[in-house]
Formats: structure tokens, C-alpha cells, sequence
């Protein structure tokens, strides 16, 4: 794998292909213009081993230096609220699940170039985000623990299985699959089925989704009643006993870009946005990380995630912060109280 994304980063930074054809992404209006400003600073949720390789390609192609700043999601939104109290802005663009969720005056309301190519629910209608990879959510299994006879063929099944209770998991802000859960059955029915499999399983809250991705990977625990699949494939592509179960609904969201308003680096900030919505970024993020792209011309990793999980029902979700506020306190209602 290492060497497979080493060759694919070379290639599209080679000065061969930059002669060959100018990046899709450039726009050439502007990119004198964001030269200028000469550096750009980039909030971000994506860890550094998939960021700092992405942003090469931008660097490489423009001679702009990236200020890569990665922290998490709730972190950087204080920050973020905390630097337009002060009038000290410093990112120009956020990469992250939780664009929609910045305050609406302090995100541009834009449309890059290449807005059009990406699939139509990850295009924000005020134009203030767009979506660069999808996330979807289905449950997470050890395939040593759980065999393919013993799986649930719905989430009612999940409270069928006594002989799991104290050992199914579940992360504790996976309020947008509640949710789904709601719009799908409905929000009384949907309530009573997640109550029934918390007094059945009695499941186990704990925090971080890839740290769970790895617990089920080895063992730890057996099934997760939900986790993002991008995690789930890339542990398994890499030999551990792990798979995801598509079951209705899929939940799906969104990892964004946005445009700051008051950007100290506007034409730097409106061509990187561009860039991430571009072949050549969400091919290599697919490449590195597993991410699924939101561009329907970019094959996915591995290529038949998007196939398998769009047979379910899709439901495309994006939560506000005060609607993700709501909503946490009724998963905390379900899944925690004892």
C-alpha cells in the first residue's frame, strides 16, 4: 500500500505531467492573484498521514505554503468561535465534518468550479459547504467472533442476540445514526427499537471511532452497532478479521469543505477548495485513507464499497449545532442512562 501511494503522489507531482496538462482544479482567474498571498492555513480533522501528502499535491502545484493545523472536531470549532470574537482570524479553509456547523456569517458563500461534478447531496443549497468524501455508517463486525449465519439481517435482530449483551458497542456521538434511525422507522418506533437493544445488550459507550474500529479488529469486542466504513476496509485490506453489514438504513454524511469570509488568504482559500472537490485530491484520498469520494468518476477503495452500501437506504444527514446538540442529549437519554 505504502509503496502504491508513494508512486500515485510522485506521478501526480511529477514535472512530466505538470507539463503534460495544467491540474484540473487550477483557476486560472485567480491563481496569480493567491501566489501572491503566497501561504495558506488549513483547519482540518484529517489526521496528518493522509493530510500532509494531500496538500503536497496543492504546495507542489501552486508554490503555496500549507499551514496544516489538524485538531478535532469540537476543539476546532471553538477555536474557530473563538478566533472571530477576537478579530484574529487565521484559516482560510476548513476540512472537516462540522463545516455547516461554523456560524453562517463567518463561512463564504461560494461555489467552486468544480461544484458540479460531485454528487448533488453533497452540495450545500446556500453554497456554504461541499461535501469532499462521504462517510456511511454500518455496522462493524470481528469475523473470527461473529459468523456469517449469526448476523443480523435488520437492526430489530440486534436485540435478538442475548448471548451479546455487555458486549456490543457503540460511540458515543453517533447521533446522526440515531437520527436515520428516527427518519427511517419513524421517530417513535425508532426510539423503542434503539430502547429495546439497550435493554437487551445493555451496549457498551465508549469514544473514538477508530480506536473501536481497531477493538473490533482484534477482538476486543465482537459487533459495533454502527461505525464509519472507511475505517472498517481499510483494517481490513490490511488482513485484520473484520468486515461492515449493510443494513437499513445507511447513514451518510458529509467530510466538508468551506471558505472562511473574512479569509486572510481569499484566492489561496477559493483555490484549495476547488482542489479538494478535484479527481486528482479525492483519488488520492481514496488511495490513502479509504475516503469515499463524492465525485461519481473516482473509483472508491476498495471498489465495490459504494455498490454494496448503496443498496440500502440511504439517508444523507448533516446536523446543525443546534439540532447535533438536541440530538446528543436524546442519545444520551437511550444509550446511557443505567
Amino acid at each position: 500500500m505504502k509503496h502504491a501511494v508513494a508512486a500515485l503522489v510522485a506521478l501526480l507531482a511529477s514535472p512530466c505531467v505538470a507539463r503534460a496538462q495544467a491540474p484540473s482544479w487550477i483557476i486560472p482567474e485567480i491563481l496569480a492573484a493567491a501566489k501572491a498571498e503566497g501561504t495558506l492555513t488549513v483547519y482540518s480533522s484529517t489526521n496528518e498521514q493522509e493530510g500532509l501528502p494531500l496538500w503536497k499535491l496543492y504546495e507542489d502545484a501552486t508554490g503555496i505554503k500549507v499551514n496544516y493545523v489538524r485538531n478535532a472536531e469540537g476543539p476546532m470549532l471553538s477555536k474557530i468561535a473563538l478566533e472571530a470574537r477576537t478579530g484574529q482570524q487565521s484559516w482560510d479553509v476548513q476540512n472537516a465534518g462540522s463545516v455547516n456547523q461554523i456560524p453562517p456569517a463567518l463561512v463564504l458563500e461560494w461555489a467552486p468550479p468544480l461544484a458540479s461534478e460531485i454528487m448533488p447531496e453533497a452540495r450545500d443549497p446556500n453554497k456554504r459547504w461541499h461535501g469532499v468524501y462521504a462517510g456511511y455508517n454500518a455496522p462493524q463486525y470481528n469475523t473470527n467472533l461473529v459468523k456469517p449465519d449469526d448476523l443480523p439481517k435488520s437492526y430489530e435482530d440486534f436485540s435478538r442476540h442475548r448471548e451479546w449483551a455487555g458486549k456490543v458497542v457503540i460511540e458515543g456521538t453517533d447521533r446522526e445514526w440515531m437520527e436515520s434511525i428516527f427518519i427511517h422507522y419513524g421517530r417513535d418506533r425508532g426510539r423503542k427499537l434503539l430502547e429495546d437493544i439497550v435493554a437487551t445488550l445493555n451496549p457498551i459507550v465508549l469514544d473514538g471511532h477508530f480506536a473501536m474500529a481497531r477493538q473490533i479488529a482484534s477482538g476486543e469486542y465482537p459487533i459495533m452497532l454502527t461505525n464509519y466504513t472507511m475505517l472498517t476496509t481499510n483494517l481490513k485490506q490490511q488482513g485484520a478479521p473484520t468486515d461492515y453489514l449493510p443494513l437499513d438504513p445507511v447513514s451518510v454524511w458529509f467530510g466538508m469543505v468551506g471558505v472562511n469570509k473574512n479569509a486572510p488568504h481569499p484566492n489561496a482559500a477559493k483555490l484549495a477548495a476547488n482542489f479538494l472537490l478535484s479527481r486528482e485530491a479525492q483519488a488520492l484520498s481514496s488511495t490513502l485513507g479509504g475516503r469515499i469520494p463524492t465525485r461519481p468518476d473516482v473509483a472508491s477503495n476498495p471498489p465495490d464499497v459504494r455498490a454494496r452500501l448503496g443498496q440500502k437506504k440511504l439517508i444523507f444527514l448533516q446536523l446543525s449545532a443546534d439540532q447535533a446538540k438536541a440530538s446528543q442529549k436524546t442519545f444520551d437519554e437511550i444509550f446511557r442512562k443505567r
